[in-house]
């Protein structure tokens, strides 16, 4: 009686043990890596966050400003839909192509660029300088009224390091598709 439950015990265990092993493997593939990266965008993760804020705090932005686009563009990953559309695998190298839709930022921005090329009065100081806090508000409420959305496609790379797939770095232009300000 005794061997039988401990064979039990030990039948119980490797069909544990290869489920865990099993699962892992299921998601340790290229698409899996990509929907958890993307993920982490509509989850708004916190390194997806400290990259932002890493990203704003570059431009050359007020406070308010810097506030106000962080706002736009952490909605944006939030609403970000995405769908896998292929991936393919060359050894330890892979390409995961996504096809996203977001809120075309682009296009209020551009606008806001030809508004200001037309209306340059409308943002000049007493003194007669430039006034860029006028212009990016200006271009902040344009991008705050966006509603219409576009779709990009990424193609997003993987390498193999240890049996792990890895996503790679973005590029600055797949950075720009997933904020929705890539001027196509």
């Amino acid at each position: 009686m005794k061997a039988k439950k401990s064979l039990l015990f030990l039948s119980v265990l490797l069909l544990f043990s290869f489920c865990v092993i099993a699962c892992d493997q299921v998601s340790n593939t290229p698409t899996k890596r990509v929907e958890e990266f993307l993920s982490k965008y509509q989850m708004f993760d916190t390194d997806v966050e400290e990259d932002l804020n890493n990203t704003i705090n570059s431009e050359d932005l007020t406070d308010e400003e810097k506030k106000r686009y962080k706002e736009l563009i952490s909605n944006q990953y939030k609403n970000l839909t995405y769908e896998i559309k292929n991936e393919t695998i060359d050894g330890d190298n892979a390409t995961v192509e996504v096809e996203i839709e977001v809120i075309d930022f682009a296009t209020a921005i551009s606008n806001a660029e030809e508004y200001l090329s037309e209306h340059e009065d409308e943002f000049v100081l007493e003194n007669g300088e430039y006034d860029k806090t006028a212009y990016n508000s200006y271009k902040l409420n344009e991008m705050e009224k966006a509603k219409e959305k576009i779709k990009y496609t990424l193609q997003l790379t993987l390498t193999k390091v240890d049996e792990e797939w890895e996503m790679d770095d973005l590029t600055e232009t797949e950075k720009q598709k997933i904020h929705g300000i890539y001027d196509y």
